[in-house]
């Protein structure tokens, strides 16, 4: 990035900026709010919807806050009376042809379109007219998709195109008849999708929500508990959102510093394990042919005892440890520590060395 420092104005407030920076990004970190729908800052600026339009000085048009790079001493307004009233007709527009089930639908409480439009005191009765009547899409084992909730924001398509790389959907059709879509409107199978619900994640309504968590729980009523991925080493973070003690679902963490929100199929949809009635909660010390209920202090003491009788009939050499991918590195390191400071050998391997 070049050292070069350019100042502008945003209602009125000196923004320290560099150059290739949009206004977008300069406003967010002045703490400037500027509405969006169509923006993730996982994804490129996109300009879609034009709710983030503002007026730059010297420029006779609104401008897209989104795609538009900042100026030296450039000066920009974002909450004019005829900014408001443009953002104002553009959700009306929206909402002529979006379903007003607000008090059942799954996103109510998180849903960009639903703050934005109390924010703005718009009901979408202003353009009446033809509305789709799509069925609800539940042709896949992870994702529900309800179209008629659709904006045609396009982050969808651009994470799966940009992000993940898959190409499984695009924007389908022309005019009123647009949707994201699969090709020939094949059901998402391993064929055509990863099913890493990296869709789901950047939708702003719930077009695109996680079937094993509908019904679960409304927004306010999880608890967001931060997690790091068991899966593999890479060291993802999520957040698990829990509900009287239950995981109900996982949602992407967009400042987590390793994968910045971005998960895969394991990661989003392989939680059922933790509730699972086969998962084995109790240490276990075998005697005979059966295993016995024990507790930590004993079984720990059972295993220490054992590689001591070990080291010390063979050396040290006869025994080693095998760690797991699915720990982070630094308990792997913690891991091959123990095992050459405790047991002083370098017998050490990990499954995912094959």
């Amino acid at each position: 990035m070049s050292d070069t420092k350019w100042k502008i104005s945003i209602n009125g407030t000196e923004v320290d900026c560099v150059p290739h920076e949009t206004i977008l990004e300069a406003a967010k970190r002045a703490d400037i709010y500027i509405p969006t729908l169509c923006h993730d800052e996982r994804l490129e600026p996109y300009g879609g919807c034009r709710l983030c339009i503002v007026h730059v000085r010297g420029v006779p048009r609104a401008l897209p806050a989104c795609t538009t790079p900042v100026a030296d001493n450039m000066e920009i307004l974002t909450d004019t009376e005829s900014i408001r009233k443009i953002r104002a007709n553009i959700l009306e527009l929206l909402l002529s042809n979006h379903p007003s089930d607000c008090m059942r639908c799954e996103a109510t409480g998180k849903c960009t379109l639903q703050n934005l439009s109390y924010e703005y005191k718009v009901d979408g009765s202003r353009f009446a007219g033809e509305q789709w009547d799509l069925p609800i899409r539940e042709d896949n084992p992870f994702i529900t998709f309800e179209p008629n909730k659709c904006v045609l924001c396009g982050r969808c398509v651009r994470i799966c195109n940009e992000v993940v790389m898959a190409g499984t959907i695009e924007i389908s059709g022309r005019g009123f008849h647009s949707i994201p879509e699969t090709s020939f409107k094949k059901p998402r199978t391993l064929d055509n999708c990863e099913f890493c619900g990296q869709c789901v994640s950047t939708c702003p309504t719930s077009a695109l929500t996680d079937k094993r968590g509908r019904g679960k729980g409304r927004d306010y009523e999880l608890t967001k508990v931060r997690t790091t991925c068991p899966y593999c080493g890479t060291g993802c973070n999520f957040d698990l959102n829990v509900k009287n003690g239950k995981v109900v679902k996982v949602t992407s963490a967009l400042d987590a510093p390793v994968n910045h929100g971005n998960l895969c199929i394991k990661g989003r949809y392989g939680y059922e394990f933790i509730h699972s009635f086969e998962r084995i909660q109790f240490p276990l010390i075998r005697k005979g042919d059966k295993f016995y209920t024990a507790s930590w202090d004993e079984a720990l003491d059972f295993v220490a005892t054992k590689f001591k009788s070990l080291i010390k009939k063979y050396g040290a050499d006869s025994v080693g440890g095998y760690s797991s991918a699915r720990c982070t590195n630094e308990e792997n390191y913690l891991f091959a520590k123990f095992v050459r400071t405790a047991f002083l050998t370098n017998n050490i391997d990990n499954c995912a060395r094959v």
